[in-house]
């Protein structure tokens, strides 16, 4: 196949369907920036993504639900490699960002490489043959006639599904007995009409703090389902001028630093949700009461609701301008006693006199968040000496650096175990690893160009001393308070999915590989294998999105972009128009 051109340049086609050096689970921001780096880093293209939706954005194209944004500057929640200096708003919409990345898409032709309606039902690694076999399952129509299910052949298997794929339903009794619409925030249906209804919304988490006041207005009344309050702070969003996308556009050293700017602010952010002592903890305190104050001014009795008692980012930080208002509504009930159970036609509450009463809805929205700490469900996992993932992570999800995992050998994943941030954009972590796990790609696909098949996978010594640091730092954070319960945590208690550092901490530790970190399926350690000859080390650096340039500096890049463009303009037009030239 592919004539001349060497093995893993060669895209997948019609007579190797079911064969590639690396199937890529998930066709969202991860999955995404993997295939990118695929082909810049290690000029490959015999890769498939594997996409269980219709169309790429993995979260923002599943979560469709009324005033659905991001709560990270719209500059910064972007790769780096590819900015976008048209934004719209300070925060992004959630179609605005699904269209930043379909643009993505289409300017690195991925849609070739994409299975869409596809999902990945098991994958098992071949001990004889050092590969993956991925089970897959066609849920496209049309596309089930050709074949329903098959298995695909890889050499590396990266995981790419993330932790805000899979919607959590709570366990309240009677939840399927509801006689009205319900529907989960990730599942929306917007043929239903909203007017004059009857709604709760069981939730107040982000999701519904930006649900409640876009619906609000076309219903009836509004019920809010409280079990705790959290922590809000103004957004202050608003629109992005012309000029100022004009300048994002043609003068980038602007665009650099404003980027630069808010990724210092959101580091700084960094001991508030970590240390429940530091002045930033103590400034969220302040920003909370006061914006309570200002915008439901004399409601004492919501004050005592809405303010929490527990520290500053055990649970995240609600980024909202319109939250309160709402609540504070006169169409608004803030519900704070404990659910009983879903009746026909309601939700029953304890009445605080040992009885129960009901309030009556015609549609119950569920705001109850995705099942965050069973990493790759329903996904079945088995590694080699047939150990299965779900045995591994029987006391909660843990790997090295959140990326590999003991007895996996090549297989990868973004947005694992402990490397959630409860402070900055989420894409400077999924950039960090997509290098990463890139470089791990590249020895593996170097020893099969050599005729070699290699697996390899972190040791277990060093992903044990790795998550046991962590988690004694992540014991003594803010995360650990033990007066909230949050999806960071399991049922154990244990905080299995935030990062214990700063982003620029996480970039620096994946800005090399270490060889001794990892070991061949035979036992060796992967430095005395990988490459040919052996290699105890590999480079691979990061995006430094922190600020680096200095003012002056700043003006001078300008002052030069401008000197460059009018030069070109002096060169290109003014001496036509005094007619020095054809």
């Amino acid at each position: 196949m592919g004539g001349s051109q060497p093995w893993p340049q060669v895209p997948v086609g019609n007579k190797d369907h079911t064969s590639a050096a690396v199937v890529i689970v998930g066709a969202g921001i991860s999955g995404m920036c993997m295939a990118i780096d695929l082909i810049k880093r290690n000029e490959c293209h015999n890769f498939i993504i594997v996409e269980k939706s219709s169309g790429v954005g993995g979260t923002w194209h599943d979560n469709k639900y009324p005033g659905c944004c991001c709560d990270v500057w719209s500059m910064l929640y972007s790769y780096s490699f590819e900015q976008n200096p048209d934004w719209t708003r300070e925060y992004p919409g959630q179609e605005e960002i699904l269209d930043y990345l379909r643009n993505v898409a289409h300017k690195y032709k991925l849609y070739k490489y994409i299975r869409f309606n596809t999902s990945v039902e098991a994958a098992t690694w071949d001990d004889d043959n050092s590969r993956w076999k991925v089970d897959v399952k066609v849920t496209g129509g049309k596309d089930a006639e050709f074949n329903s299910d098959y298995t695909i052949d890889c050499d590396f298997l990266i995981s790419a599904v993330g932790q805000l794929n899979q919607p959590r339903y709570p366990s309240i009794e009677g939840l399927d007995t509801f006689n009205g619409k319900m529907m989960h925030s990730a599942r929306w249906d917007w043929s239903y009409d909203l007017r004059g209804k009857k709604i709760g919304i069981i939730g107040n988490g982000a999701t519904a703090a930006q649900i409640i006041p876009e619906i609000l207005p076309e219903s009836q009344d509004l019920v809010i389902y409280q079990r705790s309050p959290n922590w809000v702070i103004p957004r202050l969003d608003g629109p992005v001028s012309t000029f100022r996308r004009f300048l994002y556009r043609y003068l980038p050293p602007i665009r650099w630093r404003a980027r630069a700017a808010q990724m210092d602010f959101r580091e700084a952010f960094h001991p508030a949700v970590f240390d429940n002592e530091s002045q930033f903890a103590d400034q969220i305190r302040e920003w909370c009461k006061g914006a309570l104050k200002a915008q439901i001014p004399n409601r004492q009795d919501l004050w005592e609701k809405l303010l929490p008692d527990y520290s500053p980012g055990c649970k995240r930080v609600i980024i909202t301008d319109d939250y309160y208002p709402a609540v504070a509504d006169p169409k608004t009930l803030l519900e704070t006693k404990r659910i009983v159970r879903i009746s026909e036609t309601g939700v029953e509450v304890e009445d605080g006199n040992g009885g129960t009463e009901v309030h009556e809805h015609d549609l119950l929205v569920l705001a109850t968040g995705f099942r965050t700490v069973e990493f790759l469900h329903p996904i079945k996992i088995t590694g080699s000496g047939g150990r299965a993932l779900s045995d591994i992570w029987q006391k909660g999800g843990h790997a090295l650096y959140g990326t590999t995992v003991p007895s996996l050998p090549n297989f990868g994943m973004f947005y694992g175990p402990n490397t959630n941030l409860g402070h900055n954009s989420i894409i400077l972590m999924i950039e960090a690893q997509s290098r990463y796990l890139n470089s791990l790609v590249s020895a593996v696909l170097d020893a099969r160009n050599r005729g070699q098949r290699i697996g390899i996978s972190p040791k277990q010594s060093k992903t044990d001393a790795f998550n046991d640091h962590i988690q004694s730092l992540l014991a003594k954070s803010s995360f650990a308070d033990p007066k909230c319960g949050s999806w960071y945590k399991n049922a154990e208690g244990k905080i299995t999915n935030n990062w214990s550092g700063t982003v620029i901490e996480y970039q620096e530790m994946l800005s090399k590989v270490d060889w001794d970190d990892f070991e061949t399926t035979k036992g060796r350690s992967a430095s005395g294998v990988v490459f040919g000859s052996g290699k105890k080390e590999t480079k691979i650096g990061r995006v430094y999105e922190e600020t680096q340039v200095s003012n002056v500096s700043l003006i001078m890049g300008a002052v030069g972009v401008a000197a460059v463009a009018g030069a070109w303009v002096f060169r290109g037009q003014l001496p036509k128009r005094f007619g020095l030239r054809a």
